[in-house]
């Protein structure tokens, strides 16, 4: 994915995740199994009201990835067929959360 503005604070986490989790829903529909997902950044920023926040998640030790399963009891043959009872997010151990504004 290329993305052309990128908010590290905010933006970046939340398009990892969600884009991810589309490539899994993709590949779950056409019968494959997920590559990479490979993100290229273009206008990368931190804002300065972010810096302090973000110092404080680098001093963080990383933890594993949790897994996500696609849990069916119907075929799913369409992106639009997917519930949120048919995921299943496992070993997600979150730090707490780290306040950030959103730069307007």
């Amino acid at each position: 994915m290329y993305q052309r503005s990128c908010d590290v604070g905010l933006g970046v986490p939340f398009n990892i995740a969600s884009y991810s989790l589309l490539t899994i829903m993709i590949a779950h529909v056409c019968g494959l199994e997920p590559g990479e997902f490979i993100h290229c950044m273009g206008d990368t920023h931190v804002y300065l009201n972010h810096l302090d926040a973000l110092q404080e998640q680098l001093q963080r030790t990383p933890r594993p990835f949790p897994k996500l399963f696609i849990k069916t009891d119907r075929e799913i043959t369409s992106i639009d067929d997917f519930k949120p009872e048919n995921f299943e997010l496992a070993g997600y151990e979150p730090y707490g959360k780290i306040g950030m504004k959103m730069a307007v």
